[in-house]
């Protein structure tokens, strides 16, 4: 199949995407790499009567530090992201998030923004951005507003963006210590496929050893990704041992709503995840000795 006709605007800065958002509504899509919308298209599943591209806003694609936090632009592509080692230092999930997505092709067209609006359950970047719980500055002509993680992700490709608003930049907490690590992890039928489950995770320990902090997160196990801050702090004060990650995430099915399907049941995803969950626990864990950053997994 091939898309449904529809009319085609360049916006040139924020204000003016604002300005046609607003005139044009629910009606019109912003688009910027494409890689979900257009086939989306192609398909029928979106047929927007408008699509306003933004690829030429530079606005939407700065990388900076700003205070507590890593500020990255909508309309950044995902491979420059990846191949940043600043970006890549502050915020580590992001990379390692980012190596599961796609193909080389993909991530050289697909922006941050855009996977983060497709809210699909499954993907990487939303995953990362709950569980570390950024926020997200949405625009429109009457000004702006800036919604967290939680709030933003409300169901599969629904998310708390409204048909006139736009989103400008996205806003990753810097955690900031000497033992920090993190990890991310995913099973997927082919590397590169949306993931069946995937987890991750960042911890930070003292110089003893223990868990001051951490944060753990499931993907593609419940309508939209999923923090599971009460296993997270169950494992502060521990040295993070095999036998307390495995005590902690023996019960991390009671915070999933996973669906079965043609890849896998219901209860074979929460095996996953359990499985998933434990391994970068402790992938972090080794990672936060080490006095690094984190890995891939």
């Amino acid at each position: 199949m091939k898309a449904a006709i529809f009319e085609y605007a360049r916006a040139d800065s924020v204000a003016q995407a604002c300005s046609l958002l607003a005139e044009y509504g629910a009606d019109a899509k912003l688009i910027a790499g494409g890689q979900s919308l257009v086939p989306m298209m192609a398909m029928r599943l979106a047929r927007p009567a408008w699509l306003i591209d933004v690829n030429r806003i530079a606005e939407l694609k700065s990388s900076r530090r700003d205070g507590a936090d890593w500020v990255t632009g909508a309309a950044l592509r995902q491979a420059d992201v990846e191949r940043d080692g600043e970006a890549a230092r502050a915020v580590p999930l992001i990379r390692q998030g980012l190596y599961w997505v796609g193909h080389v092709q993909t991530k050289n067209r697909g922006t941050v923004g855009g996977s983060l609006v497709q809210a699909d359950p499954a993907a990487e970047l939303p995953l990362v951005a709950q569980t570390l719980g950024a926020r997200f500055v949405l625009r429109r002509t009457a000004g702006e507003r800036t919604v967290s993680a939680s709030e933003f992700f409300q169901a599969p490709m629904m998310t708390a963006t409204e048909p006139d608003e736009c989103l400008a930049e996205v806003r990753w907490p810097v955690w900031q210590g000497e033992r920090i690590g993190s990890a991310f992890d995913e099973l997927s039928i082919r590397h590169g496929d949306y993931a069946i489950v995937a987890a991750c995770a960042q911890v930070e320990v003292d110089s003893a050893g223990r868990c001051v902090r951490a944060v753990l997160g499931i993907g593609g196990a419940a309508a939209v990704p999923v923090s599971v801050e009460a296993i997270a702090r169950s494992l502060q004060g521990t040295q993070l041992e095999d036998a307390a990650i495995d005590a902690a995430v023996e019960s991390i099915g009671q915070y999933l709503d996973p669906g079965s399907d043609v890849h896998a049941t219901a209860e074979y995803r929460v095996h996953l995840a359990r499985v998933l969950a434990a391994r970068v626990l402790r992938q972090a864990r080794a990672n936060a000795a080490g006095g690094g950053r984190g890995s891939r997994a």
